[in-house]
């Protein structure tokens, strides 16, 4: 880790998350499950309740000076997002639920109506089921469009040789992969990956949900045509995910949902499209949601993604090291790039029991598949694995707590 890289004080902050100071069994609160939802700092929270308290009604359609306020704050959420993402225009920004949502808006949107029958989707091995099911659903729609896959290393890596190898066959229409594994912690090669697709004539969409909470992103830098995160993993509400899109393309495409202020005209007989990103958010949106991810926004930009990014890199290296002397404990990978994310199998413990025993001494942490049940597979641990992830509150500290209670668990149940 460079020396000369800004550090956190890790102390102050924790004292914006007004969950961090609470007791678990009587335990204090050790949260190492910020990769399936962060904690929420005040600022999130005091901005959410203020819009609701001063400054809410529904955005788009009021001629009135409450609808005009909520307005400007729904749409000065998006700038905020574009900007966080290094989009070329606010209008590239797409309010969704979530990433779930935004990976099937552009399955349906962009794969029924753009991919050929005869192209494949090419996803890897490591993906999170909202970067799978859809692309599932999209090869059975009896469209012929297929679906492949990228194999990944024994040490949790994408198998860039096999890549090649399938764009080689050029009938790839679409890659989509992650930026950042939920379960591994490897960070891709996006910038790479993207170019190659686009050399070979395929778009590409990046699945942002850890890469954005954990580093800096550029979408333009990287050569994303889509990209998608989640508002609560970026210490945000849940119920707003975003998906950004290359202009032209959103353009291009058809409305995933119908409804209310996605149209430009309506008769009984036939509807014609409003410009994007408002031809994909139908219906009344996420407003108080985007004010809490504005704000979100706002508390990541002040802290320093590269100060949290040192951070986080500094606490991966204290569990690598940590973690490796449990006896009896496995790690999932080990790619040279990786997050703040760790899974692991204990010899001596199913994943939900050893999650059980740790959340009695106030240690959260996740057990299962972690909604990528075939990159278990692919490792042979069917039966799932427990899971810490960190986030810009972790401490050294922490991570020696969970090495303190796997040590005990070990014991217990032995």
């Amino acid at each position: 880790m460079n020396d000369m890289a800004p550090r956190l004080d890790v102390a102050r902050i924790r004292q914006d998350f007004p969950i961090l100071s609470t007791t678990v069994r009587g335990r204090p609160l050790v949260f190492l499950d910020s990769g399936a939802s962060a904690q929420k700092p005040r600022a999130v929270i005091e901005a959410m309740t203020r819009c609701m308290e001063t400054a809410y009604a529904n955005v788009h359609r009021g001629a009135y000076h409450l609808s005009e306020v909520a307005t400007e704050a729904y749409e000065a959420a998006r700038a905020a997002t574009a900007r966080f993402l290094g989009a070329a225009a606010p209008e590239e920004i797409v309010f969704t639920r979530n990433s779930t949502e935004a990976f099937n808006l552009v399955a349906h949107s962009f794969g029924r109506a753009m991919l050929k029958p005869g192209q494949v989707v090419l996803v890897s091995e490591m993906e999170h089921h909202a970067n799978l099911v859809p692309w599932q659903m999209l090869r059975d729609a009896g469209l012929g469009i297929g679906l492949r896959f990228i194999r990944v290393t024994d040490a949790g890596e994408l198998d860039m040789e096999d890549y090649a190898r399938h764009l080689a066959q050029g009938d790839v229409g679409l890659v989509s992969v992650t930026h950042m594994s939920n379960v591994l912690g490897t960070v891709t090669p996006a910038a790479r990956i993207a170019a190659m697709a686009h050399e070979a004539g395929a778009k590409v969409m990046f699945d942002g949900s850890q890469a954005a909470v954990h580093r800096s992103v550029d979408v333009q830098a990287i050569g994303a045509d889509f990209y998608a995160f989640t508002g609560h993993k970026l210490y945000g509400p849940t119920g707003i995910g975003i998906l950004y899109g290359r202009a032209s393309l959103l353009e291009a495409m058809p409305p995933f949902l119908g409804g209310g202020d996605m149209i430009e005209t309506v008769t009984l007989e036939h509807s014609t499209w409003a410009a994007p990103p408002a031809r994909f958010e139908a219906g009344t949106p996420p407003i108080i949601e985007a004010v809490g991810l504005h704000a979100a926004i706002d508390y990541v930009n002040a802290i320093g993604l590269p100060a949290i990014e040192a951070h986080e890199r500094a606490l991966v290296e204290h569990a690598s090291a940590t973690l490796a002397r449990i006896p009896g404990l496995s790690l999932l990978g080990t790619p040279q790039d990786r997050g703040g994310v760790f899974a692991f199998a204990l010899d001596a413990a199913h994943p939900h029991d050893l999650a059980t025993f740790l959340d009695r001494r106030g240690i959260c942490v996740r057990a299962g598949r972690h909604c990528a049940e075939p990159l278990h597979t692919r490792f042979g641990l069917d039966g799932g694995t427990a899971r810490a992830s960190f986030g810009l509150y972790t401490t050294e500290a922490e991570i020696d707590a969970l090495a303190e209670g796997l040590e005990a668990a070990r014991e217990f149940f032995a």
